[in-house]
């Protein structure tokens, strides 16, 4: 997904651990969001701090609106093996804003290069099924003035009109007009105009501002 298209990256709602087992290696998988790579950090050293006496903690982490910073470690894993196989689910789930901690506890058996690839991506994965996706998307900011005495009027059309096209009512400001703020997907924006044009008798207008990334938990088919 690209932003060109309106849409982001994706997160999750909330942190996830899940438990895989394989060859009596248990590996300790752990998701959580995180606004900044600090924040990421932080994540890494409490699940360390938890689990001190494992043998690897292994990091992937994602980033970014665009997933512009990305970053993986095998911490002791043969190169390869278990960080970059993370953030290759990470990125071909297209989340963002995650950091995903595999600990693993020695279970006795090796198992091979494959097998550990195989083993933290599932570990990755499985967790990713576990967790609420978040869906993202960056809607345009649109500004509407009318007289206080129109506003109430309004109101009720605006948030109407988002209901069914997947906008939002973002708040009104009462100065010396009524000063709404409405978020709008892109390829919506013709069809506010038209609407509010319709409501006002051609009255009212709508400025267009910068976009903005927003989202929301997806729904259950999601």
């Amino acid at each position: 997904m690209s932003a060109g298209t309106g849409e982001l990256w994706g997160t999750i709602a909330g942190p996830v651990d899940h438990e895989l087992v394989v060859k009596k290696s248990r590996f300790l998988a752990h998701l959580s969001p995180v606004p900044s790579v600090a924040a990421a950090d932080a994540v890494v050293a409490r699940v360390r701090k938890e689990h001190w006496d494992a043998r690897h903690h292994c990091v992937a982490l994602v980033v970014g609106p665009h997933a512009d910073q990305q970053r993986a470690t095998d911490d002791g894993e043969p190169s390869g093996t278990a960080g970059i196989p993370m953030l290759e689910v990470l990125r071909h789930r297209h989340v963002t804003d995650v950091v995903a901690v595999v600990t693993r506890y020695f279970g006795g058996v090796l198992l091979g290069a494959g097998g550990l690839v195989r083993a933290y991506s599932s570990a990755v994965s499985e967790a990713l099924d576990l967790a609420r996706p978040v869906r993202r998307a960056v809607l345009t900011a649109v500004h509407v003035d009318a007289p206080h005495a129109d506003a109430g009027r309004l109101h009720g059309v605006l948030r109407d009109w988002c209901d069914h096209h997947h906008g939002t009512l973002e708040g009104v400001d009462y100065g010396t007009t009524a000063a709404f703020t409405v978020l709008v997907p892109p390829a919506e924006l013709d069809r506010f105009d038209a609407a509010l044009a319709a409501a006002s008798s051609g009255a009212r207008g709508a400025r267009r501002g910068g976009g903005r990334g927003v989202g929301g938990p997806a729904g259950p088919g999601g």
